[in-house]
Parts: structure tokens; C-alpha cells; sequence
């Protein structure tokens, strides 16, 4: 079991001491399933990327900016968004620490009303 305090103090250490104040660490890979806590030094940066098809990003601690080409939004510690499906990045605006959630394969839904189901008897 991994506890998310633990790992986003480590990442937040690490960070500090990288040279390009970042640092991830994948610790949940179940089929599409990836979790990874990813810590920014203040004014550090995820340059603008590409969306997995499913994702959301919970900020652990500190406060980060998501940023989009046609805007951006500030998180704070305890607050969890969706990743917007168009381009993205994310800025530090304080030491941080957020947990991205991200599901790299989607089923796809077929088109049109659900089939009907014939009831039984």
C-alpha cells in the first residue's frame, strides 16, 4: 500500500534537488490504469502536452496552474479537476505535489440508445 502524504513529500524532496525542479513517480499500473504523484518546485513546469483519453489531477499539496490555450485554472491543495482533452500544461505557483490519475485506453461507446433489454418471464 502507498500512502500519498509519503510519496508526495519524497517527490517534493526530489524535486528540490533535480535541476529542472520536477519530479514523477508512476506507483500504480493496472491495465489503462496509471497514477502518478508528479511534484513542481515553485515556478517549475510541465510544458504544454497532449491529454490521455481519461484524466484528472488531485493537488496533494501546494497550489498549481493548469494551463490550456484558451485559458487557465489555479488548484490549491484538496482540490481535484478534470485534465482538459485539448493540449495542456501545468505551472507550480508554490512547491507542489499533485497526483494525476490517468486511464491511457477508453472503450469506445457505440453510437446510438443503449440495446433493449427483454424483460423476463
Amino acid at each position: 500500500m502507498n500512502d500519498l502524504h509519503t510519496l508526495a513529500r519524497d517527490q517534493i524532496d526530489d524535486a528540490r534537488a533535480s535541476a529542472h525542479g520536477r519530479s514523477a513517480h508512476l506507483f500504480l499500473h493496472d491495465g489503462p490504469l496509471r497514477q502518478t504523484v508528479i511534484a513542481l518546485i515553485a515556478g517549475a513546469s510541465l510544458d504544454e502536452h497532449n491529454a490521455p483519453p481519461a484524466a484528472s489531477l488531485q493537488v496533494l499539496k501546494g497550489r498549481v496552474r493548469l494551463t490550456r490555450p484558451h485559458g487557465s485554472e489555479d488548484l490549491r491543495e484538496g482540490q481535484v479537476a478534470a485534465i482538459p482533452h485539448d493540449r495542456h500544461g501545468l505551472l507550480a505557483l508554490e512547491d507542489s505535489a499533485v497526483l494525476l490519475t490517468a486511464v491511457m485506453t477508453v472503450e469506445p461507446r457505440p453510437l446510438g440508445p443503449p440495446p433493449l433489454v427483454a424483460p423476463r418471464g
